[in-house]
């Protein structure tokens, strides 16, 4: 009995609802549900910003440089920050190639390795038929190819584009597009761009990268040409086969409509592009143009995009030890990151589908020495963080223990080292030191060039779509999860 008065009240309830009126529905039918067509999924993109060899030290001395003390960088204002671990598989100081395939694939790699597994080997490259150290000593079983982020998002029917000051086929480009042993195979390393051709890689669809843009022309040339191929590919041709728009300079590169141009190659110069110090807009567009333009053609693709900007000539006037064409070239990719956060809003203005991540791949050995007084930004008659250390209580000149003054910049290493006692350096002003080729006193004396990376922890600051997950002090590996998963990768 019990259970048969439980049933008649399931039953009558049952009723009664059914019986209920909606005002959407006409009595003894079913209620109407209202459709709506469903919506398109909205775009998803990822802004990776790489400034090559920008270590704090070289953060703070560019603020300096262009705003003073007291003045902002975006970077500066990016509301999400952390800091990053760099050191390599088999290296405490890492270089170029490792630390920027760490960020690509997540996978701890030897130093000179480009996006492979971690038991790769570096084997240097030989000569080769044409006589130049490009030839592939790898090996055939020398590691695997390490999956990058760029190789995901062109799975999923996303675009993807490199833009770098460096030649494209240098070491921070290629981890994001090429998996190969050496650094050094920069031949190698352009095939991979080239959809169709040997050597090129699959794992970016059957159309490619949708935008290439940097230096490096050398390497896509026949040695005939006054390339660096010794196999007689011209790869440009190749890829203006491919249905590729293709530009020489910063005219032609002007004159590309993006709204029209689905596929985009820039070659600019040779080897590296022009320090800005030194850039002449005729020829070379700035990074800031690069980048804006190709967010443009990549943005035709209604699922989103992958693009990577590298500020690739920090490093090498780091290298050089030539801090204010270092610093110049901070603040154009400063300029960069301003350019394309704007750009970003004008279709996102929330960025709540657009993620902006900004880091360096390592650190170098500059640092501020002295207790100087604050100088403001360098600028005609000011030298600024580029002059001699003055005294922050009498604004003299301070000297050191040979009686001579010494710049408020110096390194850590490098090739302007003084053999004996610094008082032959008496007349050391700041019209010497704010020179656009001067290079900075180092302690530890290094070949030209020869100044190394430091092992330092670097920057990271982000805005967007998941940059709340940075935080703290984060192994580089693990920048490669927190985009892949803000990205949905």
């Amino acid at each position: 009995m019990k259970y048969k008065a439980l049933l008649l009240a399931t039953l009558s309830a049952a009723v009664l609802a059914a019986c209920g009126s909606d005002s959407d529905s006409t009595p003894g039918t079913a209620p109407v549900t209202p459709t709506t067509p469903p919506l398109a999924a909205a775009p998803k993109n990822v802004i990776f910003f790489l400034g090559d060899g920008m270590g704090l030290t070289t953060m703070t001395a560019a603020r300096i440089y262009a705003v003073g003390e007291d003045g902002e960088l975006t970077m500066d204002t990016l509301p999400e920050t952390a800091f990053v671990k760099t050191f390599s598989n088999d290296a405490q100081v890492t270089d170029s190639a490792p630390s920027m395939a760490a960020y690509m694939t997540g996978v701890k790699m030897n130093n000179e390795v480009i996006s492979m597994s971690q038991e790769t080997k570096a084997v240097d490259p030989v000569a080769d038929s044409a006589g130049n150290k490009l030839g592939n000593a790898c090996g055939t079983a020398n590691g695997k190819p390490a999956t990058t982020l760029l190789e995901l998002a062109k799975a999923q029917g996303l675009a993807a584009g490199v833009v770098t000051t460096a030649r494209v086929t240098h070491a921070t480009p290629a981890a994001t597009y090429a998996h190969i042993c050496h650094r050094d195979l920069e031949n190698d390393i352009a095939t991979a761009v080239v959809p169709g051709g040997a050597g090129y890689n699959a794992a970016l669809g059957a159309t490619g990268l949708d935008v290439l843009l940097g230096g490096g022309s050398q390497f896509f040339k026949p040695v005939k040409d006054g390339g660096k191929r010794a196999d007689g590919r011209d790869l440009v041709a190749e890829m203006k086969a491919k249905n590729y728009a293709y530009a020489s300079n910063a005219g032609e590169f002007a004159a590309i409509d993006a709204s029209k141009t689905e596929k985009l190659v820039g070659l600019f110069t040779s080897s590296h592009m022009s320090y800005d110090l030194d850039r002449d807009p005729a020829k070379e567009p700035s990074l800031a143009e690069m980048t804006t333009k190709a967010m443009d053609v990549l943005s035709r693709n209604g699922k989103g995009y992958f693009l990577m900007v590298e500020g690739g000539r920090i490093d090498h006037a780091l290298h050089e030890t030539t801090a204010k064409k270092a610093l110049q070239d901070t603040i154009a990719f400063d300029n960069a990151i301003k350019a394309a956060i704007a750009k970003a809003k004008v279709t996102d203005p929330d960025l709540k589908n657009t993620l902006i991540v900004v880091t360096a791949d390592h650190d170098h050995t500059l640092v501020l020495n002295g207790y100087a007084k604050r100088t403001g930004k360098t600028a005609a008659g000011n030298a600024g963080v580029l002059g001699v250390v003055k005294n922050y209580v009498t604004g003299a000149t301070d000297k050191d223990l040979d009686g001579a003054p010494y710049s408020i910049i110096g390194f850590g290493n490098g090739e302007n080292r003084v053999q004996a006692s610094r008082a032959s350096q008496a007349a050391l002003d700041d019209s010497v030191t704010g020179a656009n080729n001067y290079h900075q006193e180092a302690a530890v004396r290094m070949g030209v060039g020869g100044e190394t990376h430091g092992g330092t922890d670097v920057f990271l600051g982000a805005i967007g779509k998941g940059a709340d997950a940075f935080t703290g002090t984060i192994d580089n590996t693990k920048v490669f999860d927190l985009v892949k998963t803000a990205a949905g990768l």
